[in-house]
């Protein structure tokens, strides 16, 4: 019989320990994200892969705020984040820093995400999440290096943004520690 773990067990390091540690070079980039739940959800997930940075541009909600709070449970104290009001100009400047710049969007040349690869595991990547309604901005688009889709076969033509980004969190951390 398993039996489930206790807290203490996981062995995690505290919020200290964390901000000392090496961060894999990743950074999620939300443009114009409504939710605060979404966006407190990104912070989680982005802690648990232990990204570099969460950078919130446009009306997307900042922290501290009980809203992001409730489901970030403290990660918006252990994730770098900033706030940059252009989305456009923070892509071209992590394009201008070397990052391999992908946008999680349905385009005509998308690639999906399960035949994505990342050639290089020390080049750092910049993921572009886009609005609930609108997506990533078309500008962005045109100057990522790759649009990511993730596959869907439902009725829906969408997925809530922090389930598509738990998902592509998870791919590229596979890929830059797997």
């Amino acid at each position: 019989m398993n039996r489930k773990l206790r807290v203490e067990e996981l062995n995690r390091p505290d919020i200290d320990a964390f901000k000392a540690m090496e961060k894999l070079p990743v950074v999620v980039i939300l443009d114009s994200i409504r939710s605060f739940h979404n966006v407190g959800s990104v912070f989680r997930t982005a802690d648990a892969f232990r990204f570099k940075e969460i950078v919130l541009c446009g009306i997307t909600p900042l922290p501290p705020h009980r809203e992001i709070n409730k489901t970030a449970l403290g990660a918006t104290d252990s994730m770098e984040w900033r706030h940059e009001e252009n989305v456009v100009q923070t892509v071209q400047k992590f394009k201008e820093e070397g990052f391999l710049t992908l946008a999680l969007e349905q385009t005509e040349n998308s690639l999906k995400l399960q035949d994505f690869e990342l050639n290089n595991a020390n080049q750092p990547v910049a993921v572009i999440l886009g609005n609930e309604v609108f997506g990533v901005n078309q500008d962005v688009i045109k100057q990522c290096d790759y649009t990511i889709e993730i596959p869907q076969e439902g009725t829906k033509h969408s997925l809530n943004v922090s389930v598509s980004a738990g998902m592509i969190m998870w791919e590229i951390f596979k890929k830059l520690r797997y």
